[in-house]
């Protein structure tokens, strides 16, 4: 299927591809600013059949053994593989990522439901000891039930595995809904699912504006859990919204990850960790190099070394394999981080690399921006406090590491975090005093899918991955078996 015929986009509802009762919407191209296929928009009313779709099939999803879930799940990363190419090229189209990293992006989606898969024999229950002979305590993990799953645009496809998957391993079922930016995705990964053999209702997608579709998901008394990944301000009206019903919710929000250089670091890694952690998805990701911090013994060195690395990459055609660094998702997205940056010019901090839009464009139309180098620029200015998200990077020098902990954690997020040292003491130190729910040592993202991806204060609640993400798909049950034949219950001490 040619990613740019227009009939092929439908949601999926009920085991069954429909369209929008609300319209369509046009689909951009950020490589060239034009529209280039049509998706559908989904009612309210639609919305609410998916969740009671998803009501309906948990029952019998949540009876079936892990094991015969688990077979299903390969099957759709046996089918995301097979497709891979195509559905890189898809994720280039919609987002704007170099094809390279979309290839890998990819890649990431099938092991997510490989990996998740294998809890099918590692789902564990606790027995406890009774207070009384003859009884036992049993503390079962069962399905939480309905999931409704909010997705951003800076990962349309890996995100979609990244709900799904310990989704269907722990018994849920659910409804998801991508950005309406970027919805091809995960209107391709349903065409997946259903092709894998999963049941009706157990896996709905559908599209539309997140006020009101998004809305109607986290407003809906059917519904179990929300988990969420995007930005600071819709995490906080989504939990303003899920309590109306005390919905559990699970969100994953924005970062301003500091990069810690430390004098006896390897500088040349940490230039290119550097550089590459700011500048891989046009600077889109959450766990990205927000501000870099060095001490003030190697500043210059970084600097220099910095900013001639920052001129060798490639800002093109994202299809291209040569290409390092794409344009930026929408032109909303691009005046957003040119915002940011005429700010911290006009505060007083110096262009060391000038970047901005090219003089030429690599395809006309596009949302193209140049990597940006900043200096001269202090701990209390906007641009070292509030997220970027775009291929700019402000590089302030430190003292001491006191110092360099002190400004790191001076921020109201605390996601990720990196340290580049050689000192064995400095990293435990920093392990114990920096405040955030990641911290890599000699070493840049991505995440692994068995570690726990979760942040502190602003960056959520909740978390991705691993057996701790895997926690939030399901809820604790406790059981009191006595199997002695004696009323226990008389015994008990009154009060208690």
């Amino acid at each position: 299927m040619a990613v740019e015929d227009k009939k092929s986009y439908l949601m999926l509802i009920d085991g069954k591809f429909v369209t929008g009762e609300a319209g369509m919407r046009s689909v951009i191209n950020p490589a060239n600013g034009k529209a280039f296929v049509d998706v559908p928009e989904a009612s309210p009313d639609q919305a609410r059949q998916a969740i009671e779709a998803a009501r309906m099939a948990q029952k019998s999803w949540g009876l079936k053994s892990p094991l015969a879930r688990a077979v299903i799940m390969k099957r759709i990363a046996v089918l995301i593989r097979q497709n891979a190419r195509r559905l890189a090229e898809v994720v280039v189209r919609e987002q704007g990522k170099p094809i390279n990293e979309a290839i890998g992006e990819v890649g990431g989606a099938a092991e997510f439901f490989d990996y998740y898969a294998e809890f099918a024999r590692r789902i564990q229950g606790e027995i406890l000891p009774s207070d009384y002979a003859g009884e036992q305590v049993w503390i079962q993990r069962v399905p939480v039930g309905v999931v409704a799953a909010i997705i951003p645009w800076n990962y349309p496809s890996a995100l979609v595995s990244r709900k799904v998957a310990p989704a269907m391993i722990a018994g849920d079922t659910i409804v998801l809904k991508p950005h309406e930016d970027t919805p091809l995705s995960a209107l391709e990964m349903a065409r997946i699912f259903v092709e894998a053999g999963v049941p009706a209702g157990v896996v709905n997608i559908i599209t539309g504006r997140g006020e009101t579709i998004g809305e109607v998901l986290c407003t809906e008394p059917g519904v179990d859990l929300i988990t969420m990944t995007g930005s600071v301000p819709t995490g906080k009206r989504i939990m303003a919204n899920a309590s109306r019903n005390l919905t559990p919710v699970s969100l994953e929000l924005g970062g301003k990850a500091p990069f810690i250089v430390l004098a006896d670091a390897d500088l040349e890694l940490a230039v290119r960790s550097a550089a590459t952690s700011r500048y891989m998805n046009c600077g889109q990701v959450c766990i990205c190099n927000e501000r870099t911090l060095v001490h003030r013994s190697i500043y210059d060195q970084f600097v220099t070394r910095f900013v001639e690395f920052s001129k060798s990459l490639v800002v093109g055609d994202p299809m291209q394999a040569n290409t390092d660094i794409g344009p930026k998702v929408s032109r909303e997205e691009l005046e957003k981080v040119e915002a940011v940056l005429a700010e911290a010019v006009a505060g007083g901090a110096r262009l060391a690399l000038a970047g901005g839009r090219p003089i030429k464009a690599p395809i006309d139309g596009g949302y193209w921006l140049n990597p940006t180098v900043l200096t001269d620029v202090t701990p209390d200015m906007p641009i070292m406090t509030r997220e970027i998200f775009g291929p700019v990077v402000p590089i302030m020098p430190f003292d001491t590491f006191e110092e360099a902990v002190s400004v790191t954690n001076a921020s109201n997020y605390g996601l990720s975090a990196y340290l580049f040292t050689n000192d064995l003491g400095r990293v435990m130190n920093a392990v114990n005093e920096v405040s955030f729910g990641e911290i890599y040592v000699n070493r840049i993202g991505p995440e692994m899918l068995q570690g726990f991806h979760v942040g502190f204060r602003e960056s959520g609640l909740g978390g991705d991955d691993g057996v701790h993400g895997l926690e939030s798909y399901m809820r604790k049950k406790t059981v009191y078996v006595n199997y002695s034949g004696a009323a226990t219950a008389a015994l008990m001490p009154y009060g208690r």
